[in-house]
């Protein structure tokens, strides 16, 4: 079996180094997609006034729906027509199931063959195991994405139709919730004041139930989904991976919402303080909605925010950023270090020291990246820092949460977040091996001298 997998994996090899590598195919589909989408925005047809919208105005929108991140310098309801919004919803939907996913689902309907080269670029794509299997993990992720998308749009349509009228809300419900479970956080309440989000049902549960739900389904990861549809509840039987992103998962959810709501919205009663807080709390990590005036945050909630956005989703999901799984391994290296051991363990399972390294590289890019894009545009625009730090984190996490700065930018700043945009849909380590060719591994091991840290 050994001697099968190590032929299979070098025949892969082989077939990278005659054309590009799943990586660099990766990058320059989402790159299409995304030039794509800027010239059908740029359509006077895409414009409720009828007008060519700027291409800088045009790609900023494009790319910020297909990194599905959310950040906009047009409202999205009350600038862009039918057909724009339905330009859109589509980039956010390719964007958050990956252009790759969507491309092999054509392949199989169409009944082309899929070789070894595509099934290993989709492998990367969505962060799978191994090669095998994944065109019928593909056709599960596209089945399962459509019935969330549709029960999430079923669960909303009552609200929105007695809003908005039968026409408008189930279109309204079927948008908010493609855009809620890809993580895309692009709403259409700016109808009724523009850049609003949710914020006029913030007190509504039965909305923040519905699109925290999506949000968390489509944030977790698809690979989690093959184990509770493989495993139900028998939680044991999860691979280590499930067991690391539901955890963390759990985490970062309840615990930073037990600070927001005794430190951030004292002045609420119990049950709006719950619902904020449990929606800030879920939103923050990606999604990009907001049901409160994010400007009236305290700097200690404004932190722990970016915080929150920097981590993002889960590996293989809708979600970008630093990933839940990046964290918890960065959070139990620590804590193998503290304890003076060896290995760096989970629920009984040694990590490879591979993720290990991985992991903290990943942090050192993403730390780099939002720091210094943090600076450049406090210094360009004159703004404050933490509120620059806040806009470069929602990008580079591909949240889409904003404290009101991005539509009133210049063009450096736009450029500065459109580059952490892509940076956090793709992956750091997608676009560090996409322009680093891939050299043979060294046997030769160079002597090893001490150094001293911490």
């Amino acid at each position: 079996m050994d001697k099968v997998k190590g032929k299979l994996q070098d025949d892969i090899s082989k077939k990278k180094r005659k054309g590009r590598t799943s990586f660099q195919i990766i990058i320059s589909s989402f790159a299409a997609l995304i030039l794509l989408g800027t010239l059908l925005l740029m359509l006077p047809i895409s414009s409720k006034g009828r007008v060519v919208t700027p291409f800088s105005d045009c790609m900023f929108t494009a790319l910020s729906a297909t990194c599905v991140t959310g950040l906009i310098v047009k409202d999205t309801a009350t600038y862009w027509s039918l057909f724009g919004k339905g330009v859109i919803i589509t980039l956010i939907q390719i964007g958050g199931m990956g252009v790759i996913t969507i491309g092999l689902a054509i392949m199989t309907v169409s009944g082309k063959k899929i070789g070894l080269a595509q099934r290993s670029t989709m492998q990367e794509s969505i962060n799978a195991p191994q090669v095998g299997g994944i065109v019928k993990l593909t056709g599960f992720i596209l089945r399962t994405s459509a019935i969330i998308e549709l029960t999430g749009a079923a669960l909303l349509s009552p609200v929105f139709i007695k809003d908005f009228g039968v026409l408008k809300g189930i279109g309204y419900s079927l948008f908010h919730s493609i855009s809620a479970f890809c993580n895309a956080g692009f709403d259409l309440m700016g109808v009724r004041e523009p850049f609003s989000s949710l914020t006029t049902y913030s007190s509504n549960a039965y909305v923040n139930a519905v699109i925290m739900l999506l949000i968390i389904l489509g944030g977790i990861g698809f690979l989690v989904w093959g184990d509770v549809g493989a495993h139900k509840f028998k939680l044991s039987k999860y691979s280590l991976q499930s067991k690391v992103v539901l955890t963390t998962s759990l985490i970062l959810i309840f615990v930073p919402a037990v600070y927001f709501f005794f430190c951030e919205y004292e002045d609420m009663g119990v049950k709006d303080r719950i619902l904020s807080s449990l929606f800030q709390s879920v939103t923050a990590r990606t999604a990009g909605f907001n049901s409160q005036d994010l400007a009236q945050m305290d700097e200690s909630g404004t932190l722990i925010m970016i915080i929150l956005m920097i981590i993002g989703g889960s590996p293989g999901s809708t979600a970008g950023g630093l990933k839940t799984a990046t964290f918890a391994v960065l959070f139990l290296t620590a804590l193998t270090v503290f304890s003076r051991r060896t290995d760096v363990q989970a629920f009984k399972r040694r990590i490879p020291d591979e993720a290990v390294r991985n992991a903290g590289a990943i942090l050192f890019m993403y730390l780099t990246l939002f720091i210094t894009g943090g600076i450049v545009i406090s210094r360009a625009e004159g703004l404050p820092l933490l509120t620059c730090l806040f806009e470069t984190g929602s990008a580079v996490g591909t949240v889409g949460l904003t404290l009101g700065i991005t539509p009133s930018l210049h063009m450096l700043s736009r450029v500065i977040l459109m580059f952490l945009m892509f940076f956090g849909r793709v992956g750091g380590l997608t676009l560090i091996y996409a322009a680093v060719s891939s050299a043979e591994t060294s046997k030769v091991k160079m002597p090893m001298e001490k150094i001293s840290v911490g």
